[in-house]
């Protein structure tokens, strides 16, 4: 079976943005409450190739690590159809496409069929910049101004393919929970 047609069987919920938005404190809470999610592809590899000294790393390879993170968002995908309901995405195969554009590059022709085939739900939630969260860590060593840059490469990757923003609230986890669970219902 293709992966946009189990897609279809399996409620698929992608939310991105920029570093530091609130995005994986967001999925928590919703794992908290029962909703299936995945990890985030970069903070895991960052962890993963800093632990054995590999070479998968933003300032080392840029290129090598979206192939990575291209690869991990086309496991986590394959995992989460075996799931019922919805299963909500920390980033998606798009945020690729992104953070291509980000580093200065084209997007690669099979990025590009890669986000024409790992379809989510249309409406996908987008956690802006907030700098009153805004923190930096071991994994997330970039500036806000990069976390903005960020957040519009994402963005406009995820317009270019054809879903529709639903800006997160900045507001509490609590009510960002609410948002996200009111825009489940058509």
């Amino acid at each position: 079976m293709q992966a946009e047609e189990r897609s279809s069987l399996v409620s698929f919920h992608v939310v991105t943005g920029g570093p530091g938005s609130g995005k994986t404190t967001l999925l928590e809470a919703l794992a908290a409450a029962g909703y299936a999610h995945t990890i985030e592809a970069g903070r895991a590899i960052i962890q993963d190739q800093t632990s054995i000294g590999g070479p998968a790393l933003p300032a080392h390879d840029p290129v090598l690590f979206a192939e990575m993170m291209l690869s991990w968002e086309f496991h986590s995908y394959r995992l989460a159809q075996d799931r019922t309901g919805p299963v909500f995405f920390d980033r998606g195969v798009p945020d690729i496409a992104g953070y291509y554009r980000l580093i200065g590059r084209s997007v690669p022709d099979h990025v590009v069929r890669a986000a024409d085939q790992f379809r989510y739900q249309r409406k996908v939630f987008a956690a802006p910049p907030w700098p009153a969260i805004f923190g930096q860590d071991s994994e997330r060593k970039q500036t806000f101004d990069e976390a903005v840059r960020t957040y519009d490469a994402v963005t406009e990757a995820y317009r270019t393919f054809g879903y529709e923003l639903l800006l997160l609230p900045l507001a509490s986890v609590k009510d960002r929970v609410a948002f996200v669970l009111d825009n489940l219902r058509p």
